[in-house]
């Protein structure tokens, strides 16, 4: 754990394909850092360096053939720290590197296991909260994560010192979303792959563990989303009904009062900091809408706590709101709108996921049918979308033109969160902080809109949807943060879809 000042983390992340024992599951072979699924928890405080050692002593990558927006290099990782406000460039959380495995050759000739250094430095001001890690690589980051790769951050700071919340134990739940067969992940071989494979939960590495607390008492749960492909309604449940549980953040991001909810709502790589206090004994249930069994089952028994523990009234805020007043340049709000052509590419990946918009990545073939195109809103990894300037406050409108209800195509922008001020048009009172927010489809699509500030980094980096078969299929946007105020936002205006 992190001491009073600052100080320098060091940890080795050993990546190689470990029998890993899932309680609830048995034995799987995966892809797992150090040997465990989740990897280890990370404590920091603002002010802290974690320096990262990754050893990749996975095999050589397997030929490819496709294109970048298929997947591919599923040996080859690298390091991205979800939601953290720290450097994109460099060693720091740059998802632009590729931490390549040894070659055949290498490996034949007895080449040392190649290690890759990541060097993160923690603003003294970071927002305290949980966060994760997980790899990045484009076209290898879904196989990946579904075999179990990520980790929770955590950055401690003032709300830990709030005397309710200091009193609590700190319980560190993170959920993970597994695609099996046969005890390990199949290669990812098509745009269909992950249907066929339904996907096992884990909690901590366990099926459907169990927790216990006693009627009265109070956890503060930190619970996280590493999930590649499924969205989480989140409530607890028992034989009198739902459990009412205090929300204090979202996305690391504490809010100035506890929120009393009856559920939670994940997308694909959020989090939310929970207070609960259950009143009576009995077994209660973690339940997520649409997967069949219980995340966690929750034991509360014992002698009550008398009187019961006590939850706070206010919190510190974890940053200040922001106001459309503070918008730098009215006129150049950003819009981006997630949409899926069927049927566009030959092969076994065929469906184009473009992320669409005045900032799209310009079509092959500006006057051929768009719907048909093979790079028009595709990544392209020579293709900057957004030029963002430091010190700007924009306002960005986000929505996906799906149409069936299951489809969520969370947004997800690296370095610096957001602040979600409308959904579907309706002003949310207050607003929340985020770094990545659902979008589920209907008639329409849902849509979220959002302010934010680019502070203090620069350097390319992106912008996805995190339903992450999407993200490697080329649903993702390059970003460049810069300093130079005469660079211009950055603008790019490729030809209009219709009906987009």
């Amino acid at each position: 754990m992190a001491g009073s000042g600052p100080w320098v983390l060091d940890q080795t992340l050993d990546v190689r394909f470990t029998r890993v024992s899932v309680p609830g599951y048995g034995p799987v072979t995966t892809r797992a850092y150090n040997g465990a699924i989740p990897g280890p928890t990370l404590r920091l405080r603002g002010g802290d360096t974690l320096r990262l050692t990754q050893v990749n002593a996975l095999p050589p990558n397997p030929p490819h053939q496709g294109g970048h927006n298929t997947p591919h290099h599923p040996n080859s990782f690298n390091l991205h720290t979800h939601g953290m406000h720290v450097s994109p460039s460099g060693d720091a959380d740059n998802v632009l590197r590729e931490f390549a495995p040894r070659t055949a050759a290498e490996a034949a000739a007895g080449a040392a296991e190649p290690r890759y250094t990541t060097t993160i430095h923690v603003p003294a001001d970071h927002p305290a909260g949980t966060y994760w890690y997980h790899p990045h690589l484009h076209g290898a980051t879904a196989e990946q994560i579904v075999g179990g790769m990520a980790g929770v951050i955590v950055v401690e700071g003032d709300v830990d010192e709030v005397p309710e919340i200091r009193a609590a134990a700190d319980v560190v739940l993170c959920v993970n979303e597994l695609k099996l067969k046969d005890g390990q992940v199949p290669a990812f071989t098509s745009g269909g792959w992950m249907t066929g494979i339904p996907s096992t939960f884990t909690v901590n590495g366990t099926v459907n563990p169990t927790i216990t607390l006693r009627p009265g008492e109070v956890q503060r749960w930190r619970l996280v989303a590493a999930t590649a492909f499924a969205a989480l309604r989140l409530t607890i449940t028992g034989s009198k009904g739902a459990m009412t549980v205090h929300q204090i953040a979202q996305d690391g991001v504490t809010f100035g009062a506890p929120v009393a909810r009856e559920s939670v709502e994940l997308a694909m790589g959020n989090r939310a900091d929970l207070l609960i206090r259950p009143a009576a004994p009995g077994r209660y249930e973690l339940r997520a809408e649409a997967v069949p069994g219980p995340l966690m089952t929750i034991e509360v028994t014992g002698p009550a706590v008398e009187p019961p523990m006590g939850l706070p009234a206010v919190l510190p805020p974890g940053r200040p709101f922001l106001d459309a007043s503070e918008i730098t340049d009215p006129h150049a709000d950003r819009e981006v709108v997630f949409h899926a052509d069927p049927k566009v590419f030959a092969g076994d990946f065929p469906n184009a996921f473009r992320m669409l918009g005045p900032d799209a990545t310009p079509p092959a073939d500006p006057a051929g049918d768009l719907t048909r195109d093979p790079s028009y809103g595709l990544f392209d990894p020579d293709y900057t979308n957004h030029t963002l300037r430091l010190g700007a406050v924009e306002r960005w409108t986000v929505r996906t033109d799906e149409t069936v209800p299951a489809f969520n195509h969370p947004f997800h922008l690296h370095t610096n969160q957001f602040l979600l001020t409308h959904r579907n048009g309706e002003r949310l009172h207050p607003p929340v902080w985020h770094d990545t927010v659902g979008l589920t489809g209907g008639t329409p699509g849902q849509s979220v809109t959002f302010l934010v500030r680019y502070q203090d980094f620069t350097g390319r980096t992106l912008a996805h949807c995190h339903q992450l078969h999407h993200e490697d299929l080329g649903m993702m946007q390059t970003v460049d943060y810069v300093a130079d105020r005469d660079h211009g936002a950055g603008r790019h205006a490729p030809p209009p879809r219709d009906g987009s």
